[in-house]
């Protein structure tokens, strides 16, 4: 569930993550509104599995993230030039809503999708290497799709990533 900066302040809201100190990854991205679909700059966190998002980019202790999706609910971070046709436009996405983004450049679009793939993984479950990427050979140009694991297990279904 994606909770935004209307909702509590509390600490705990954040799993305890100090999302001001050593995070995975930092940087300016253009995020889709939750409700009205206007398209505002913020400055992102990835850290521990969560996804922060605020105003400014001077990140500290008593800063308030404006919201924060947790990772391991994400199915998949992907590539959405062609749903919004918009350029170095990605997708986040959970069983309940999509998110939509757009990065700076193709190589910043890559890396957060990367970094967050990543994160992806490694918050849903533990998993083996050969776990890691699901790649998709038939998804477009090149795709890269991460799954959420625990979901396909809940569900019975057993998966190994393909190369």
């Amino acid at each position: 569930m994606i909770s935004s900066g209307g909702q509590s302040n509390n600490s705990d809201d954040y799993g305890g993550v100090e999302f001001w100190s050593n995070p995975e990854r930092t940087g300016w991205l253009t995020k889709q509104g939750e409700y009205i679909k206007t398209w505002r700059r913020r400055w992102f966190v990835l850290k521990q599995g969560k996804l922060f998002w605020f105003k400014d980019f001077d990140v500290t202790r008593v800063s308030r993230p404006r919201g924060v999706v947790p990772v391991a609910s994400c199915l998949t971070a992907k590539g959405a030039e062609d749903v919004l046709n918009k350029q170095n436009a990605f997708e986040l996405s959970t069983r309940d809503e999509t998110m939509y983004f757009i990065a700076d450049s193709e190589k910043e679009k890559e890396d957060w999708i990367n970094s967050i793939g990543r994160s992806i993984v490694q918050n849903s479950r533990s998993v083996t290497d050969s776990e890691l990427i699901l790649l998709i050979p038939n998804f477009g140009l090149m795709g890269t799709c991460f799954v959420d694991w625990s979901y396909l297990r809940r569900r019975g279904e057993k998966t190994r990533a393909l190369h």
